[in-house]
């Protein structure tokens, strides 16, 4: 190993020694402690009892739903959905370390990324001040009347950083004039080309709307015309290097602001940044904006490091968008508590605020029925019940919705309601439901695993490197050495174990450095579950898995003898004879034992 990646694997142990994996994990999700382990439900797929266990002592996690683990790099990459070195660069700042740059060329390429990176995010931040300063230049006249009759403060317009472009023009004028080069302002999205080869800003003559992530760092600009025009009204920047639309949420910056100071118990979701701007002002600080209604799994997963109860509160004509309403299973997916906000038909929150005030709003809010309630309420919209064949439309379009509740419970008192509004009996429509089609079923987030055939030398291969991995005391002695295990995988844990011994500390948090976490590793941890590993009942159980492997060995031994044998002459033949007769005497008195799995 060179000097250099030597230094790079020391700061990486200091940054996992000084960072907790309870505290870290525990900053994200809930976690409840049992013994000497902490358990919650599983961020990376949905479930209802906690299965997703972390071991503190030899830090690192492992879910029995799923199957994933990890230390806590691991888990910062697929929480954050960040690279190696952008996990390292986040758990450093979290205990107040400096990430040394290094020389060799793999750090050399991560480095250069990260200038490249820090490069468009300077663009951007000078951007946002440029749009900022228009808007306060004497020039934006369009842009303060429209924000007037939105009713937006000045301490609104300054908390999110509303700017104005004047022009198609000013925007590379000044950024060239920074020292930024014309390519970095194509790649940030905050300029474009024509097709004659021209720079301008890409959203020229636009109201500006920064959309900053939950890093603090403007990513994009969202711009919204002025007038009546056949352009689209709302235009993000495009995706880049910095923005990836499906993977923010607008205000999750200051959202993560009110998370740390500890007031924050849910999130309301609305579809456009300006609802969520004017729903601040109003005085409802826990909002973000999907920035478009169809909901993606990252954004669910980044709404749920901040809570788990979401409210949905988008415009007045959502309960007729079917494939929207269908799309908010993602959320209930990622194990999000989702309630629906009806809304006035035909109004949005900012419509209601104006309207109504913020009072007029919270009661749109006390009002939030269960996804499943709301799904009954939008398909007692489409039909006029006054027919009666679009009643008969309605109670079996409805009863299609019932039969995704959860509970006998929840079905009676749904069943109910569908009764009370269609005036059919709850008998007959009980009737009706029985032979009603269940909904298709959606699939869960939970990662593939690999398909083998579970022989019993896997299943005792598994057993005994699991007990010598966690270290339990019945394997303390168990030479590991003498196994020829035939899987790689099972091979290469046994060498970590083997030097581990010899330095006097076997940690399975170092596994997750040399090979992937969703194979036999998985497997072989799944084993920790309860007492599978511990009693007197789990220490026979591996004396007995310990004579299975002896004996394939042994046998696998044999059998290789007798294919030399075969070639073999004179004094070479007598010698593999001899040894097919030695591992045949040790064969037979390993079977007297016994020792079946």
């Amino acid at each position: 190993m060179s000097g250099v990646s030597q230094d790079r694997e020391e700061f990486k142990a200091l940054v996992k020694e000084k960072n907790d994996i309870v505290e870290v994990i525990g900053s994200y999700i809930k976690l409840e402690r049992r013994g000497y382990s902490y358990w919650a439900c599983c961020p990376f797929h949905h479930e209802k009892t906690p299965s997703f266990s972390i071991n503190a002592a030899d830090k690192y996690y492992h879910c029995f739903g799923c199957g994933v683990s990890g230390d806590v790099f691991t888990f910062i990459k697929e929480y954050e959905n960040v690279d190696f070195s952008q996990a390292l660069q986040i758990l450093a700042n979290r205990v107040g370390l400096e990430v040394p740059a290094y020389d060799d060329r793999s750090a050399e390429e991560a480095a250069a990324k990260k200038r490249k990176k820090d490069r468009l995010l300077n663009l951007m931040r000078d951007s946002a001040r440029f749009y900022y300063k228009n808007l306060y230049s004497g020039r934006a006249q369009e842009h303060l009347a429209y924000l007037a009759k939105r009713g937006l403060s000045n301490s609104t317009l300054k908390k999110f950083g509303i700017g104005a472009s004047l022009d198609y023009k000013g925007l590379p004028v000044h950024l060239l004039a920074q020292g930024y080069t014309a390519d970095e302002c194509v790649e940030s999205g905050a300029c474009a080309r024509t097709e004659g080869g021209s720079l301008i800003d890409s959203l020229g003559g636009r109201l500006i709307v920064p959309i900053i992530d939950h890093f603090d760092d403007v990513v994009a600009f969202g711009g919204r015309v002025l007038k009546p025009t056949d352009r689209a009204k709302y235009k993000n920047t495009r995706e880049t290097m910095l923005f990836n639309k499906s993977k923010n949420l607008f205000n999750i910056n200051l959202v993560k602001k009110q998370k740390r100071a500890g007031g924050l118990s849910s999130l309301i979701m609305v579809e456009g940044y300006m609802d969520a701007i004017s729903l601040y002002q109003a005085g409802f600080c826990n909002v973000v904006a999907s920035m478009g209604t169809s909901l993606t799994k990252e954004q669910a997963r980044l709404a749920k490091r901040y809570t788990e109860n979401v409210l949905i509160s988008y415009d007045g004509d959502f309960a007729g968008q079917s494939a929207n309403l269908r799309g908010l299973d993602i959320l209930k997916d990622e194990g999000i508590k989702v309630r629906v906000v009806p809304m006035p038909e035909g109004l949005d929150p900012d419509d209601v605020i104006k309207q109504q005030g913020a009072e007029g709003y919270r009661n749109c809010l006390d009002a939030a029925m269960p996804l499943i309630d709301f799904r009954l309420l939008a398909v007692r919209r489409k039909y006029d019940l006054s027919d009666p064949y679009a009643k008969r439309d309605y109670v079996r379009e409805a009863l299609a919705v019932i039969r995704e509740a959860e509970s006998e419970t929840e079905r009676e008192s749904l069943l109910l309601r569908v009764s009370q509004t269609a005036g059919v009996s709850v008998a007959a429509l009980e009737r009706d439901l029985d032979k009603t089609p269940a909904a298709p079923v959606r699939e869960e987030a939970v990662p593939p695993k690999k398909e083998k055939k579970e022989s019993g030398d896997l299943r005792a291969a598994r057993f005994v490197l699991a007990a010598c991995l966690l270290s339990k005391p019945y394997a303390r002695d168990c030479l590991l050495s003498s196994f020829d295990f035939d899987d790689e995988e099972h091979r290469l844990i046994a060498s970590y174990i083997i030097q581990g011994r010899r330095e006097g500390k076997v940690r399975p948090s170092g596994l997750f450095d040399l090979m992937d976490a969703d194979g036999e590793l998985s497997e072989i941890l799944n084993l920790d579950y309860g007492d599978n590993l511990d009693g007197e009942r789990a220490e026979k159980y591996f004396e007995g898995c310990v004579l299975l492997l002896e004996r394939s060995a042994l046998r696998r031994k044999i059998a290789a003898d007798r294919a030399l044998y075969e070639n073999a002459e004179g004094a070479e033949k007598r010698d593999i004879l001899l040894r097919i007769n030695e591992s045949t005497k040790r064969l037979n008195a390993l079977n007297k034992r016994g020792g079946n799995i």
